[in-house]
C-alpha cells in the first residue's frame, strides 16, 4: 500500500513528529531531497526494488521537523523468522543501500525516528553501505543515544577516481595512453563502423536497454557466471533498473556510454551519477571483440563525458583493482555491512550468529 503523504499535507508541528507508514510514502521524496549523496533514495527507488527483489512487510518510519518539512524517511521491511523481530532497509545493492536524511535533519528528530524503530524491531540491517557515507556517520553518532548498538562488518575494497584533480594537472590522458586508445580504435575499426553515444534521461526505453542486455549476453558475465550477475540480462536487476528509470528524476541520474560497431552494440558503460559523483555500476562488451579493449576504450570516453556534465569524482565500488588502479583510482573507505542491534535485546546472540554468516546482496 503506498500512502502519497508529504510535507505539504501537515500543519507546522511543534516539534519533531514521526509516522510509521506502511510501505513506500512518496514522502521519501522530500527526504532525498535533501540527503547529501543520496538524491537517487527516492520512493520510486524503493518501490523498484520490492517488485524486482521482493519485500515483506514494509515500513517507512518518517520523521517531521517542526517546520513541518520531511527530513529522515527510513524504509524497513522485515526478514527472517517474525519472532526474532528483524528487518533491512530495502534497495539495491548498487551504489549502496541506504535512507535518506536531509543534511541539516535536527539531531532530535534522527534519534526520535531510531526510538520509533526500536519499539518494533529487536534489529535491522543497513548495507552494503560505504562506510563514508553520510547517514552512517550520523547513525555513528545517534544510534547509541536511541537505544541502538551500531556494528559493522567489511565487506569488501572500494575504489575513487578524483577526475577532476587528474583533469586540472593537465597532461591527462597521457599522450602515450591516447597513443595506444588510437591504435586499438583503428584495429576495431576493421570489424565497422564505430559509433559514441551517450544516453539518459528520456533515453531510457525497452530498445536501450535490449542493447545492454544483448551485450552482457555476449560478454564474459554470460561464460562465467550464467548470467547471474547480469545488469540488464534478464535478471531481477533488470526488473529493478527499469522500474527505476520509470521515474524522471532517477531516469535523469542513469547514465550509459554506448559504442555500436556497424550499428550492432558492442560495449557499454552504466552510471548514475548524483551531484558530482558517478557511481560506476556496470560495463560490459562483447567478448569477441576484446582483443582490442572497446571496455577500456569506452571507459575513457565516458570519463570525458563525465567532466564536461560536472562529474567531479568517479566511485568504482569493489572488483577488479588492476584497471582502476592503472587509470588512477585509489582505495578509498571500505563498503560494509551494518547491524543495528537494540539493547537489552533478548535475541542478540541469536541475531549476531545468524548476521556474521556469509550475505547475499
Amino acid at each position: 500500500m503506498t500512502i502519497p503523504f508529504s510535507a505539504a499535507h501537515f500543519a507546522p508541528l511543534p516539534g519533531p513528529a514521526v509516522l510509521a507508514i506502511t510501505g513506500l510514502p512518496d514522502a521519501i521524496d522530500d527526504a532525498a531531497a535533501g540527503a547529501p549523496g543520496g538524491g537517487f533514495l527516492r520512493a520510486a527507488w524503493y518501490r523498484a526494488a520490492a517488485a524486482a527483489y521482493g519485500a515483506r512487510d514494509v515500513r517507512t518510519f518518517v520523521g517531521y521537523g517542526a517546520d513541518g518539512r520531511v527530513a529522515v524517511a527510513l524504509p524497513l521491511a522485515r526478514i527472517g523468522p517474525r519472532a526474532l523481530r528483524l528487518a533491512a532497509v530495502p534497495g539495491c545493492y548498487w551504489p549502496w543501500r541506504g535512507f535518506p536524511v536531509a543534511e541539516d535533519a535536527p539531531t532530535a528528530l534522527v534519534v526520535a525516528v531510531l526510538r520509533a524503530v526500536a519499539a518494533t524491531a529487536w534489529a535491522w540491517r543497513l548495507g552494503p553501505i560505504h562506510a563514508d557515507a553520510p547517514v552512517v556517520r550520523r547513525l555513528a553518532e545517534l544510534a547509541p543515544e536511541a537505544g541502538w548498538r551500531l556494528l559493522f562488518r567489511p565487506l569488501a575494497s572500494r575504489f575513487v577516481l578524483d577526475v577532476a584533480a587528474l583533469d586540472a594537472g593537465g597532461g591527462w590522458p597521457r599522450g602515450s595512453t591516447l597513443r595506444k586508445n588510437r591504435f586499438h580504435e583503428k584495429h576495431l575499426a576493421a570489424a565497422g563502423a564505430l559509433e559514441w553515444t551517450f544516453h539518459g534521461g528520456g533515453d531510457w526505453d525497452a530498445a536501450l536497454f535490449a542493447d545492454l542486455a544483448r551485450i552482457e549476453a555476449a560478454s564474459w558475465i554470460a561464460r562465467r557466471t550464467n548470467s547471474r550477475d547480469a545488469k540488464f540480462d534478464g535478471t531481477a536487476h533488470a526488473r529493478f533498473w527499469a522500474g527505476a528509470a520509470a521515474d524522471p528524476a532517477i531516469a535523469a541520474m542513469m547514465r550509459v556510454a554506448l559504442l555500436r560497431i556497424d550499428g550492432a552494440p558492442a560495449a557499454f558503460s552504466f552510471d548514475l551519477d548524483v551531484g558530482g559523483t558517478r557511481y560506476a555500476i556496470a560495463n560490459s562488451y562483447d567478448r569477441c571483440f576484446a582483443r582490442h579493449s572497446p571496455g577500456k576504450l569506452l571507459q575513457y570516453r565516458n570519463l570525458a563525458d563525465g567532466l564536461a556534465r560536472g562529474v567531479e569524482r568517479v566511485d568504482w565500488g569493489a572488483g577488479d583493482s588492476g584497471y582502476k588502479r592503472t587509470i588512477g583510482a585509489t582505495e578509498a573507505a571500505p563498503i560494509v555491512d551494518c547491524l543495528l542491534l537494540r539493547r537489552n535485546n533478548p535475541a542478540a546472540g541469536l541475531i549476531r550468529r545468524l548476521w556474521a554468516r556469509p550475505i547475499s546482496a
